[in-house]
């Protein structure tokens, strides 16, 4: 089996086709099981975010793998096949590891060294192992990679190429990176409840707005926002801010009061319309910021055209973001990348040969069984203190002689192009496939035995 990742991004599609091919958030525990069910794999994860897209499972057949991924991602989009093609990366193996990596330290970011996506990649987890098709190799690999992002952003400055996109698009409202004082004081309406809007509402309270409303379909989660921005020692205790929640149908009263306006919801509609934002500026000579976060988007791309309000949205910010300068630390990160692959690939290796170790292991032992018990036929005086003994040493000496061989195969399996030598073993020491096969199953077994206790 072997790693595959087929997906789409920011870097490889435009935002239209990024929009008609975002999974709905119930989408992806179906695109999950038709995924394992389908022949070519047996594991599956998927990764959806604002801006990619990416299906990452273990298959036993590339090009089959490809175009089953391929299909799916379709089939659970809103894109068709034809259109989504020209869009789609592939990696495989060693690159499908680099790629992950990558990402998960900001480096494939729409703004580099974002470090929401290491949130994004533990849920991606989360839903894989409650759907229970997360086994050895996605787990290892997507744990790992949260490992190598928080190396990442402890190690190096990677944080300082760039910002968060909610820090991002906030700056492009402002006309710089002055956010506070172009906040300071202001109204502000943020639209949903989720981990993208939570950050955006910290992110304005902070930068000293005076008042806040959150709206969300479940009042309940609104209101536990604002009650953690206001409560004692929160960011908004300090200064006073008057934060409130509202019902999604509270909008339109709320548009015309607010200064600046975030949205991130997962609606597959828009949630705001052109004829809301421009009904909500009549009357209005200051201006109304609006920076919409979704994906599919929020607002209206027509409220460009809207006098007095600025729209700043998930195009845009990519536009904006190719200007972006990069910083040296980014180097220093893609050697880590490369340095974390390199030892992801030999530990998978090596752990690739831990079955046929241990029924290497498992079969001497049932010689020394065997041989004992016919010693037993054969000598039936010996007392039990000699029995002990001989059965000591005949122990003994079939350790030491499989000791050796046993180290040094895991090392050689470890390298580069080491995968054969389990094939060797099992050929050499005529090994029952059926006998390996039934301990990798075990371990998998036992990994999401681990994944499901961690969990709980």
């Amino acid at each position: 089996m072997s790693l595959l990742v087929v997906g789409l991004s920011h870097r490889s599609a435009p935002v239209s086709v990024l929009e008609r091919a975002a999974l709905a958030p119930d989408a992806r525990g179906k695109l999950l099981q038709d995924t394992v069910s389908a022949e070519p794999a047996s594991e599956a994860a998927v990764l959806s975010t604002c801006n990619r897209i990416e299906l990452y499972a273990d298959v036993d057949k590339f090009h089959a793998g490809v175009a089953e991924l391929s299909t799916l991602l379709a089939r659970h989009g809103g894109a068709g096949l034809e259109e989504l093609t020209p869009h789609l990366y592939v990696h495989y193996e060693d690159r499908a590891v680099h790629h992950l990596f990558s990402v998960a330290c900001g480096l494939d970011s729409m703004v580099v060294g974002e470090g929401q996506i290491l949130g994004q990649i533990k849920d991606a987890l989360a839903v894989a192992q409650e759907q229970h098709t997360a086994g050895r190799l996605l787990n290892d690999l997507f744990q790992q990679a949260l490992r190598v992002g928080k190396r990442a952003h402890s190690e190096t400055g990677i944080d300082k190429a760039g910002q968060s996109l909610v820090t991002f698009g906030l700056e492009q409202l402002a006309g710089g990176p002055d956010v506070e004082a172009w906040a300071h004081g202001k109204r502000a309406l943020v639209i949903g409840a989720g981990s993208m809007s939570s950050l955006a509402a910290t992110t304005l309270v902070r930068a000293g707005v005076g008042e806040l409303a959150v709206a969300n379909r479940t009042l309940e989660r609104a209101e536990r926002l604002t009650g953690i921005l206001t409560e004692p020692g929160g960011p908004g205790a300090a200064n006073g801010l008057r934060a409130r929640a509202v019902a999604m149908d509270a909008v339109g009263a709320e548009l015309p009061l607010a200064d600046i306006v975030v949205s991130c919801t997962g609606a597959t509609g828009l949630v705001l319309g052109a004829e809301a934002v421009a009904a909500a500026r009549a009357g209005r000579t200051d201006g109304t910021a609006l920076l919409d976060l979704a994906m599919p988007r929020d607002i209206d791309a027509a409220v460009h055209r809207i006098e007095g309000a600025h729209l700043v949205d998930i195009e845009s910010l990519a536009d904006a973001s190719a200007d972006a300068p990069m910083a040296a630390d980014v180097d220093k990160v893609r050697g880590l990348v490369s340095e974390e692959v390199a030892a992801f690939g030999a530990a998978q290796r090596a752990a690739h040969i831990t079955p046929t170790v241990v029924a290497l292991r498992t079969m001497a032992a049932d010689v020394v069984a065997g041989e004992i018990a016919r010693l037993d036929g054969r000598l039936p005086d010996l007392d039990d203190k000699q029995r002990a003994e001989i059965t000591q040493t005949v122990r003994r000496v079939v350790d030491k002689l499989l000791h050796a061989p046993t180290v040094r195969v895991k090392q050689l399996a470890s390298e580069p192009g080491g995968a054969g030598y389990a094939d060797a073993l099992r050929e050499l020491f005529d090994l029952d496939p059926e006998t390996v096969a039934a301990v990798s199953r075990a371990d998998t077994r036992a990994d999401r035995h681990d994944a499901a206790r961690e969990r709980a």
